[in-house]
């Protein structure tokens, strides 16, 4: 007898009908409300989420700051730039 590969895949674990691939794709859009993600992969994502804001920000924080219409500050908004 062989082994069965181990594998964290529902669609290898479900055994509907004949227990193909197709036909949990089949089930699974025939049926959204019972299919889930795992919490597992749920909270990795959550994990993964936080780490990229995170390093996001402390991107933008290390960042130069710079001008992007300096000749502009003592206009008032409403009158146009040099350009009218």
């Amino acid at each position: 007898m062989t082994r069965r590969k181990k594998t964290r895949s529902l669609a290898d674990k479900v055994q509907i009908r004949t227990g193909r691939r197709k036909d949990y794709k089949k089930w699974r859009h025939e049926n959204p409300d019972q299919v889930t993600s795992s919490t597992r992969y749920t909270r990795k994502k959550h994990q993964q989420r936080k780490l990229q804001a995170a390093r996001k920000l402390a991107r933008q924080e290390a960042g130069p700051s710079i001008a992007i219409h300096p000749e502009r500050e003592g206009q008032d908004p409403g009158q146009g730039g040099k350009d009218d």
